[in-house]
């Protein structure tokens, strides 16, 4: 089952009064608990990788292992970079497989948060990206990732957000109503009137940050003003966290597979008990059948070098390799010779794009542009080029 998009998805949400989870992972554990929920309750979810939890985990090596899971999945998926830290890290989030990212730049003024989202999200378009965006701040208050946020809360203004969604296009927007990372103190009190407004003014997706710890109700009154995306973290990692010291009372072993063993069991649980709550259970059928599936595309060139030898061919290849994987929206760039036999064309580039958008993007960016007139057009009059979405792609059966 292809990923989806996750613009389509969000909105999907919006419009038919459900919401659907955000879920961090920080392991192969809570990646086959998200994944395997999703499929046993035939719901959407959306895997999320914050920058604030890289320390635990190689973004790289987890990403594909996350777009390996999402490819073979039953339900439909989306992923997701949450509180990227810059520019940079969404270029790089995206160009990994991301189909959403979030820049948080939250904490800084009103012009300043709208000028750098307003770069990321003109960047993402070119890659056909969802772009989340956020006003206000949501604190930590105490538990696991409470302390990356720390200060008071800002609660988002209508007026602003209103004009930040205007300037900024963003996909969907995370505000600041009275829910706080990690775990709360006390009965949590929401500020829903606000909340309300923001829906009437903006009319796009809302996002809750600090989804832990709150009633059935509460729930549902989010969803009913607007929330169509809830991020949730801190009680997956305490149901591990419990797991962990449940296993460690019960055995006897200090062996780490004993210790961590039925975390995948309790994490699901806890995910599953919240697609129940945000009512994405069953939705996954209709879902996909509205929703767009996100697909790279494989731009090819094959042409005959003229007027300059093979090593330099394959200098001016091995420059293109490095230089054009930088750009958004480059998934991988491979360039070879032909096996020596009878082949029309001698050489080859393959250039994986994240998504058709890309198509027009790349040929506009002015690093390709620099790279094509100056270099490979001038050596390669004969060649011929295709873009094109793969057809099937084989892969070892599940065990």
């Amino acid at each position: 089952m292809p990923l989806v998009d996750m613009r389509d998805m969000l909105n999907h949400a919006y419009r038919n009064g459900y919401a659907i989870g955000g879920f961090d992972l920080v392991s192969l554990d809570f990646l086959e608990a998200i994944v395997g929920a999703a499929e046993q309750c035939r719901s959407p979810a959306i895997l999320s990788l914050a920058q604030t939890h890289f320390e635990h985990y190689d973004f790289e090596l987890a990403m594909a292992a996350v777009e390996k899971a999402a490819h073979r999945a039953t339900a439909p998926l989306a992923i997701h970079l949450d509180h990227g830290g810059s520019y940079e890290s969404a270029v790089q989030a995206i160009n990994l497989g991301c189909n959403g990212v979030m820049v948080d730049v939250s904490h800084q003024p009103f012009p300043s948060n709208v000028a750098q989202t307003q770069r990321v999200v003109e960047m993402a378009r070119g890659c056909g990206v969802a772009v989340e965006g956020e006003l206000g701040y949501v604190s930590g208050v105490e538990g696991e990732d409470a302390e990356k946020h720390p200060g008071e809360a800002i609660y988002t203004s209508v007026a602003e957000a209103n004009a930040y969604v205007q300037r900024t296009g963003v996909d969907c927007l995370a505000v600041s109503v009275g829910t706080v990372h990690g775990r709360l103190r006390g009965r949590p009190r929401l500020d829903f009137e606000r909340l309300r407004r923001i829906n009437e003014a903006v009319r796009i997706p809302l996002v809750i940050h600090g989804g832990t710890g709150l009633s059935a109700m509460q729930y549902r009154k989010l969803i009913d003003n607007g929330v169509a995306k809830i991020n949730y973290y801190t009680a997956l990692a305490d149901a591990a966290g419990e797991q962990i010291r449940s296993n460690a009372k019960s055995r006897r072993s200090n062996a780490y597979t004993d210790l961590t063993q039925g975390i995948r069991t309790a994490v699901r649980g806890e995910v599953e008990r919240c697609m129940r709550l945000f009512g994405s259970t069953g939705r996954a059928a209709e879902l996909l059948a509205q929703c767009r599936p996100w697909l790279p595309v494989e731009h090819m060139i094959v042409f005959n070098a003229e007027d300059v030898s093979d090593a330099q061919v394959n200098g001016i290849m091995a420059h293109g390799c490095e230089v054009l994987a930088k750009i958004p929206g480059v998934r991988r760039v491979f360039a070879g010779g032909a096996v020596p036999d009878k082949a029309r064309y001698r050489f080859c580039w393959l250039i994986e794009f994240t998504h058709e958008r890309v198509i027009a993007s790349y040929r506009d960016h002015p690093v390709h542009m620099a790279f094509a007139s100056g270099l490979f057009r001038p050596i390669a009059g004969d060649r011929m080029s295709i873009d094109f979405v793969k057809a099937c792609a084989g892969s070892p059966p599940r065990s």
